[in-house]
């Protein structure tokens, strides 16, 4: 299995990229993660939202292959570390690739989530993408550190 972060944007303050890179040189090196950043659409064009995102779609695709699709979005379903470790677990069993995907300022195209096999919420706050970035590859950190045996501070 391999994992994938699939964001976009590719200039973002020097402690996002630091806290990323931080967290890729800690997994484990039987896990492999792949950090992969998609310029947005321009949003000078006069084209609307919708036909944004479905651009947008075009290249999520593109990037992820057959992986499974797991979108970041408020409305998903909220998973505990331990949660997230188990589903790790499952998706490593099933030997496919996974990609987690964060969306641009708009989000994710609509029917792209609709097809999407999840969809996960960090919070119900609104959380700015670089944030969102650390947030996700620390968990995953954490997660694979469950998984690997390592006592979890709440357990």
């Amino acid at each position: 299995m391999r994992l994938k972060i699939v964001t976009f944007g590719t200039r973002l303050p020097n402690w996002v990229n630091d806290g990323v890179a931080e967290y890729l040189k800690r997994l484990p090196r039987d896990w492999s993660l792949d950090f992969i950043e998609l310029k947005p659409e321009a949003r000078n064009h006069g084209r609307s939202v919708a036909q944004l995102l479905s651009l947008e779609a075009r290249r999520i695709d593109a990037a992820t292959g057959d992986a499974m699709r797991v979108v970041l979005d408020e409305r998903g379903q909220s998973w505990t570390t331990t949660e997230l470790a188990k589903h790790l677990q499952n998706w490593r069993a099933a030997a496919r690739d996974v990609a987690l995907i964060i969306g641009s300022a708009d989000g994710v195209d609509a029917e792209f989530k609709a097809r999407a096999d999840r969809l996960w919420s960090l919070s119900n706050l609104t959380i700015p993408h670089g944030i969102a970035r650390i947030l996700v590859i620390e968990q995953l950190y954490r997660a694979i550190s469950l998984i690997n045996g390592h006592p979890y501070h709440r357990e």
